[in-house]
């Protein structure tokens, strides 16, 4: 950071959230990777163009990619950011026992963790504030198709903490993918926003 750094907690305005040229490519990535790797660019993009904010994301691909854990790292801003690399984060969302495990003392104190109830335990006492929500069994019950679980998980970060709006979002999905999936996603992202929103202080 040099000089900058008295700069560097500035840029950090929403702070990080770990998941543990966009639209060309974010069209192609939905069709080869896990959503569970494409949710944060997803997130990364309504930030930047649709909502005028700055905004860095760092993920892992390899085997993480093809059903392990996987971990990215978005930092969202409406200052300059000097470092794109999470080392505490303010929100921390872990979808499996095994990231939660691995990555839940990486959460800033004071900060928020958000887990799925189906999947994840949160044995772990940690300075943040935990929260478990049913966002696998609600897609279920809801919507029936699992492969939109984590448009769900997208929405509940929305509902709790309104920090991208959601039509900024869906702006990203409709140039993102095919037509006859926009309706479900939709739905998707509102039944978490409805979970995330009881949550909401």
């Amino acid at each position: 950071l040099g000089r900058e750094k008295k700069k560097y907690g500035k840029s950090r305005v929403w702070g990080t959230i770990s998941f543990i040229g966009v639209s060309l490519v974010l069209g192609k990535l939905l069709s080869v990777y896990s959503t569970d790797i494409i949710v944060p660019l997803i997130l990364s993009e309504a930030a930047v163009l649709h909502e005028g904010m700055n905004a860095t994301q760092t993920q892992s691909y390899g085997a993480a990619a093809r059903g392990g854990s996987t971990r990215s790292d978005v930092i969202i801003s409406n200052q300059p950011i000097y470092y794109p690399e999470v080392n505490q984060a303010n929100i921390l969302v872990c979808l499996t026992q095994e990231s939660y495990i691995s990555y839940s003392t990486m959460i800033r104190p004071g900060g928020l963790v958000l887990t799925d109830s189906r999947f994840v335990k949160t044995t772990k006492k940690v300075d943040a504030k935990q929260i478990e929500l049913p966002m696998y069994d609600s897609v279920m019950e809801k919507i029936g198709k699992p492969i939109v679980f984590n448009i769900c998980m997208l929405g509940s970060l929305l509902g709790i903490t309104e920090f991208v709006k959601p039509t900024s979002v869906m702006n990203v999905l409709k140039t993102s993918i095919p037509k006859d999936f926009i309706a479900m996603n939709q739905d998707a992202l509102e039944l978490g926003m409805e979970l995330g929103a009881l949550h909401n202080p």
